[in-house]
Parts: C-alpha cells; structure tokens; sequence
C-alpha cells in the first residue's frame, strides 16, 4: 500500500471498493498524526509554568488525537487492512498537505505558542458548517468532511456486499479500553457497522461538535463530563474569552476573560531542520539534542505500530516515551537557535519531527526488548493523560 500522501493526487471522494477504504482509513491516520508534532509544538514551546489554562486545553486535544489515532487503527484493522505507522513514508515533512485536502488550505507549518499558531489550528478543527464545501475531485475542506466521505463509503459497501465480507479483520488487532485511557472519550474494539460509525462519530464530534453545537458528544456517549469541542477550545486561547453554557458556534464567546500571554513562549524557526543544525555542531549542542529527540519519536511510533499490530498492550511503551519526548524537547527549547543571525532576532532551537528509515533501525532492537520485558499482561487502563 502507498502512502496517502503519495494519493492525494488521485482526488477526493467517496471510497468505492474496499480497497479504497483502505486507503482512505490509512489517510485518516495520517491526518491525526499530522496534527500531533503541530500540536505538541505549540504546547511545549509554552515558558513552563505560564498559560496554564492554555496548556491544559491544547493537551487535552493532543491526547484526543491520539485517542482518533488509535480508533482509525482500529478502523482499518477491522476491515482487514494493516496500519503503517512504523515506518519513514509515514511521516509528513513540514510543512505538509493534510492528506486529500483542498488546494485551497495551506501547507501546516510548526510554529510556536502564538496568534499564528492558534489560527492554524483553528484551521484544522474547523467544522464542516464554517468550511467551503468541496468540489468534486478537490479535496476536503474541514476534517469532518474527510470522516464522512468515509463513512459513507463504509456503508455503501456495507448494503452491497454485506457486514461479513466488510469487517474481515482479526479482533485481537483492536486496541480496548483497557489499554489506552485518555482524558475525553475511550477507545473501543470496531467489528460491525454499527461500532465502525460510533468511531467516526467520536472523532468527528470531538473535533467540531455535535449536532450543530460546541459541544463534543463524551457525554452522550460514554457518561463523561461534556466538554467543548476542540476547535472551540481552540477558539478561547485565540480570543481570550470563555465560552458561556448557551453560546453557540455561529457567535463569539460570551464567558469570562481568560488569561493568555502570547510572549510566555519561546519564539521558533519552524522550518529549522536537523541538517541547520548539523552546520553549527561545534559551538552547540542542539544537534545532539535534535537527533535524540527524533530518535525517540521514532521509538514512539514503533511502539504505536506494534499496538496496532495486535500487541494493544505495547501503549504502555508509549507513556514514559511521550514524557521523555516532552523533557526532550524542553532541552531543545532553553537553547538559542544555534544560527547567529536566528539567536540574535531572539529565536529558539525546536523539535524538527523529521524521520527517516536509520531512525527507526537504530531503535528496533530496543524497542523489542522492551516489548519482551514489559510481557504486556491485560490489567489496568493505561493512562496516557500523564503526558501534562
């Protein structure tokens, strides 16, 4: 199977064959991962200790993305495809084309705590109703578009060839609830119709709200305390200002003024890569700092792949790794940026998020081992919200 980035060029519409779908489910996990380095950017570029209401909104929706990570996974696994996280073509360059979107959105950059940071998410996050609807063969404008053309997909081929010959997958490739718990939402096994549309209502709702609301559905669905949507989660850092119990998405928030200080942050080149810093690699250490750091989201992701590969218990891995990540890159962020001419207009070094193929060779062999040493028992809910 190529890559969805590597499709995009073929257009965007409804998935036709199961095949198709496939391909589809395996663009969905690129889309979530996408956002993930965009969004940890932003959070960790935040001066420890300031923003806190910031910080803890923008973590609780990179957790939920994890969360829709896993459930395409599961998605995909329960029609009979094989997740590919593991591995470089995986991984977007930025900046990057959301896989299947419009031409008319732009290429997403990493960028630091700021106005232009927050605009750029909102841009990800942003529901169906506030999006240009697309034309035929052009791509997606707003995510919940991506997820229902799925949906629909899903369901055609459903009515037409039936459930037994749609959902072929293996049951003990679906990551549970006992092993991934997340701070809005649970993962759930996906084996029929009926389970597959929940997955795709739960990442759509929590993205954009339900039913023309700023509300996700964590509520309706799984007993939870409602929560606002992301992108309307976003949209209080942007303007300073909380939402009210009766706003709604057509208008402002109402609520009390948040406090948001856009110069607690350490202002990035976002287009810094690894080979920038390779070229000052005498004078500073930032280098170093970058490559480990790369290395060990390499790790991250292998364990993701070996979680999706019917190991679910393998997101233990993925706990301690995604705090080593964190502590990695405020190591990267307390350093000038090691070019003279970035320092001297007060940048900072960041986290490039580039991966090759030596990348995740120089971790296999240690994340096997810790795989063996971990046994991976079925026991308690992992819990990833640790990653504050």
């Amino acid at each position: 199977m190529i890559t969805a980035l590597a499709l995009h060029a073929k257009g965007f519409g409804i998935p036709t064959t199961v095949e198709e779908l496939r391909e589809y489910l395996q663009a969905a996990l690129e889309v979530e991962h996408l956002t993930l380095p965009v969004y940890m950017t932003g959070l960790y570029s935040i001066r420890p200790g300031t923003n806190r209401t910031a910080h803890f909104a923008i973590r609780s929706v990179l957790m939920e993305e994890m969360l829709h990570m896993t459930l395409a996974a599961n998605l995909l696994n329960a029609v009979g495809g094989t997740p590919r996280v593991g591995r470089k073509e995986f991984v977007a360059k930025y900046p990057a084309r959301l896989p299947f979107s419009s031409p008319q959105l732009p290429a997403i950059g990493l960028q630091h705590f700021s106005p232009a940071a927050l605009k750029t998410f909102l841009l990800i996050e942003r529901p169906r109703k506030m999006a240009p609807n697309p034309k035929p063969g052009e791509g997606w404008t707003s995510i919940g578009q991506f997820y229902d053309s799925i949906r629909q997909g899903l369901e055609h081929l459903v009515a037409q060839h039936g459930a037994a010959a749609i959902f072929t997958g293996r049951p003990e490739r679906q990551v549970g609830p006992e092993d991934f718990y997340n701070s809005g939402g649970e993962v759930f096994a996906v084996h029929d119709l009926k389970s597959a549309q929940l997955a795709i209502r739960v990442i759509s709702d929590q993205g954009e709200g339900t039913d023309g609301t700023i509300w996700d559905s964590d509520d309706l669905i799984f007993g939870e305390e409602r929560q606002l949507a992301h992108y309307f989660r976003f949209n209080e850092i942007y303007t300073g200002r909380s939402y009210g119990p009766h706003d709604t998405p057509d208008a402002p928030p109402s609520g009390p003024l948040l406090d948001v200080t856009w110069d607690d942050a350490y202002p990035i080149h976002g287009d810094s890569k690894v080979a920038d810093y390779k070229e000052y690699e005498r004078t500073s250490a930032v280098y170093g700092h970058a490559v480990a750091f790369n290395t060990r989201y390499a790790a991250l992701l292998s364990y993701l792949q070996s979680a999706f590969d019917g190991w679910p218990r393998a997101m233990a891995l993925a706990v301690p790794t995604m705090l080593e990540l964190r502590d990695r890159s405020e190591q990267l962020y307390r350093n000038p940026h090691p070019d003279p001419t970035l320092a001297a207009e007060g940048l900072f070094a960041s986290p490039t998020f580039e991966l090759e193929q030596p990348q995740f060779e120089a971790v296999r062999d240690t994340v096997d081992e810790n795989l063996r040493l971990a046994g991976l028992e079925a026991g308690e809910p992992i819990d990833l919200s640790l990653t504050s």
